[in-house]
């Protein structure tokens, strides 16, 4: 028997015949690319014993996440990932719905989110970063970079984007951190882990609710009185349909920027090679950053469901199966990278799949790279090693991140 903290005990044989590795097992949590390796080596597309297709290969992955032959149809209200509105509508994040619906709101959404207002906060960003290590360093003792630097910086981005009041940013990161480990299959969760997840869920609902209300009586300079605003061709998101999008650009952005972060800082301290190069060379930050993404991003794996009988690189899929991403893995794909399990800084940008790809690619995309760009350009400016022994991983399967990072002055 394996057990993670706050999860159930899971019989590993169960686990592996689902999903041919043990997520629980320190060993994978630690290191989990050596299992996809055996994985993707076995066949970059794979029916497991319990029932599951796994797939892979850079190619099979990016093919399956650009078929509209995969989506959610009722996978995910199984799950509670929809919200009933006041006429009894279902609505769904982006991340769960299907064209027509998913094209419709992503189209309103991108009109008011676009990347030229989200680069407007590069400014704020690298300020507020030096600002938060320099507190961090002002008693020449060490620095958690997660505490004191990632999850104020994301947080504070997140919140003055969208205009949440300061007071609220502590309680949403709880919320986001809740609905974080919410993404992990309902195996790998307590009944009070799933009580919390839909217990955050109705706090932002019930904040975002409020906020809007506010915003349409009174607009400002935000992405909400955007959102509010948005029309095109005499449509306009529905009020449930605004609540559930800013839940999830807040919810799904805040520990996936952090662990972004971390996972990038740990990676550069442990390739001091790469360290060097990146400091000699800040201006390709950006680069550096498209390489941690690719090499241990936050985002491991997304699942699918099949909605019609399909096929994956020539293997039958029937409607209805199931069918689980390996984005850690097709990112190591040696067909597409060279030396893949190597971190290389100065590697060409392009072609990684961290924030997936096609029509679910991932709308906060340029915020979380730009706040990485100011918390790594930062930090690499300054002489910082680990104060410690290497720290742990956190025990999600879809989320994979560090609880803390303790760096000292060299």
């Amino acid at each position: 028997m394996s057990t993670t903290e706050g999860a159930p005990p899971v019989d590993s044989n169960v686990v592996r015949q689902l999903l041919l590795f043990d997520p629980f097992d320190p060993e994978f949590r630690a290191d989990p690319h050596r299992a996809y390796r055996e994985v993707r080596e076995s066949g970059p597309v794979t029916a497991t014993p319990g029932g599951l297709w796994l797939v892979s290969g850079h190619r099979q992955v990016s093919a399956v996440l650009r078929d509209q032959a995969f989506g959610w149809g009722e996978a995910e209200l199984a799950a509670g990932h929809f919200t009933t509105d006041d006429d009894g509508n279902t609505v769904r994040p982006l991340t769960f719905a299907d064209p027509p619906e998913h094209t419709r709101i992503r189209s309103l959404v991108s009109s008011a989110f676009s990347a030229r207002i989200v680069e407007r906060l590069r400014p704020r960003a690298q300020e507020l970063a030096r600002e938060l290590l320099a507190a961090a360093l002002a008693d020449g003792g060490g620095a958690d970079v997660i505490q004191q630097v990632a999850y104020p910086l994301t947080g504070r981005l997140l919140c003055e984007l969208l205009g949440v009041d300061p007071e609220y940013q502590e309680r949403f990161r709880a919320w986001a951190e809740a609905m974080g480990r919410g993404l992990d299959p309902d195996f790998m969760q307590s009944p009070d882990q799933l009580a919390r997840r839909e217990e955050a869920r109705a706090h932002f609902h019930e904040y975002f609710a409020e906020l809007a209300a506010r915003r349409r009586a009174e607009p400002g300079d935000d992405l909400v009185s955007a959102l509010v605003a948005v029309e095109q061709e005499g449509d306009r998101l529905t009020a449930t349909e605004l609540v559930v999008t800013c839940t999830l650009l807040l919810s799904a952005g805040y520990a996936t920027t952090v662990h972004l972060i971390g996972n990038g800082m740990l990676a550069l301290l442990e390739n001091p090679d790469q360290l060097a190069w990146l400091r000699a060379n800040p201006g390709r930050v950006g680069d550096a950053v498209e390489e941690v993404l690719r090499f241990d991003g936050p985002i491991q794996l997304v699942s699918r469901v099949a909605l019609r009988d399909t096929e994956v690189d020539g293997n039958a899929v029937a409607a209805g199966s199931p069918v689980l991403l390996l984005l850690a893995a097709a990112n190591r794909d040696p067909a597409v990278f060279d030396d893949p399990d190597r971190l290389d800084v100065s590697r060409k940008p392009g072609r990684n799949l961290g924030f997936g790809v096609g029509i679910h690619f991932c709308l906060g995309a340029p915020l979380a790279r730009l706040t990485a760009q100011a918390a790594l350009g930062l930090l690499v400016e300054h002489e910082l090693v680990l104060d410690g022994p290497r720290p742990a991983r956190t025990g999600s399967l879809v989320l994979r991140g560090l609880a803390e990072l303790p760096l000292r002055s060299a």
